[in-house]
């Protein structure tokens, strides 16, 4: 895995990493390392629905696979006597090999992806949607584009939005507004068939 994107999002080729990103708690443990930082497993444990010695086995097969790490001593809080993980970065994407185990296994990931992009739409919604001011909720919502492509073309589109998210994506903290908030933005490119 690297990080060749202009997020500096892990690149996910191995169909076996895909599998087991695919377990529920893998990826909510994942996301919300990425999202929150560095946290322990017992702490991690209360959003991942799963024990501390589940969550913590967990964390270690993802570090198999370099999608967490051990948090810096720097980065934590404490002593140093509690195990802090880390996720190796912001995001990941995934690659896709010609080969059928590829493609099942991204198929896979993409499936409970989807479900967990559901469920936090849905969160939001009833959550936190009710509690924007106006400007916020303007600017919030769901599109969906129909558009005639060629791949060539989709590709450069892919990576052109890519590139316009990485100036936000990568930005320093200390460069970041005070005003400014976390937006998830969930992107579907979905070719129809012939």
């Amino acid at each position: 895995m690297s990080l060749t994107n202009p997020m500096g999002d892990l690149t996910i080729t191995d169909p076996q990493a895909m599998r087991a990103l695919a377990h529920p708690v893998r990826l909510a443990a994942l996301t919300y390392l990425q999202r929150h930082g560095p946290t322990t497993a017992t702490q991690l444990s209360a959003h991942v629905g799963a024990t501390p010695s589940v969550t913590s086995w967990h964390l270690r097969h993802l570090a198999t696979f370099g999608l967490v790490t051990d948090a810096d001593p720097g980065e934590v809080p404490g002593d140093g006597r509690q195990r802090y993980w880390k996720a190796a970065a912001r995001g990941f994407t995934v690659s896709l090999a010609a080969d059928d185990e590829s493609q099942t296994a991204r198929r896979l990931l993409a499936t409970r992806m989807e479900q967990a992009a559901r469920d936090q739409a849905d969160q939001w919604w009833a959550d936190t949607e009710p509690q924007l001011d106006h400007t916020w909720r303007r600017l919030s919502g769901t599109s969906n584009t129909g558009v005639r492509l060629t791949a060539d073309e989709l590709e450069r589109l892919e990576n052109d939005i890519d590139a316009l998210l990485a100036v936000y994506v990568r930005r320093a903290d200390q460069d970041t507004p005070a005003e400014a908030r976390r937006v998830r933005i969930v992107r579907n490119y979905l070719p129809e068939a012939q």
